[in-house]
């Protein structure tokens, strides 16, 4: 059974384009997509329990979003 990532915590807590976000929390290594309210993000997972993903262009104020299906 695949259980869904949790996210408990990022920094920085807002950035323009091109800002690096730690994001950290639980369920990480499976993750398949990282997204900005929406908007598809570059990432790289460091382990189960952080990564790290470019705010897109496109991506306006709202939720992060980490999908691992």
């Amino acid at each position: 059974m695949l259980f869904p990532p949790v996210i408990s915590s990022f920094a920085p807590p807002s950035g323009v384009v091109g800002t690096e976000v730690t994001v950290n929390g639980a369920v990480f290594a499976s993750t398949q997509s990282v997204t900005f309210h929406g908007v598809s993000a570059a990432f790289t997972v460091d382990s189960d329990t952080q990564l790290r993903a470019t705010v897109p262009a496109g991506a306006s104020t709202g939720p992060i979003a980490v999908t691992n299906s």
